[in-house]
């Protein structure tokens, strides 16, 4: 796994453009969350953000491979930025 998340534990992060998960959950622009960290699934190139949401641990997978959320972890900071 390389840096292309750069986020910081611990800080807000926004949501400044729209992106689906692996689960199908869409991340609006405008939605708020602290990142506590992620964990990297090789066998199945499976991406797991951990954050806290409104009070509310959760976890926000994506799939590192081009058909599934490639492009969205490649350019994540395109995605969310610092609140």
């Amino acid at each position: 796994m390389d840096n292309s998340l750069k986020l910081i534990p611990g800080q807000e992060y926004l949501v400044t453009k729209p992106f689906v998960d692996y689960d199908g959950i869409v991340h609006g622009v405008g939605e708020i969350w602290t990142y506590r960290g992620t964990s990297f699934l090789p066998y199945d190139d499976g991406l797991t953000l951990h954050v806290t949401n409104n009070g509310k641990e959760e976890v926000y997978r994506l799939q590192w491979r081009k058909e599934a959320q490639a492009e969205i972890i490649e350019n994540f900071n395109g995605y969310v930025e610092l609140s």
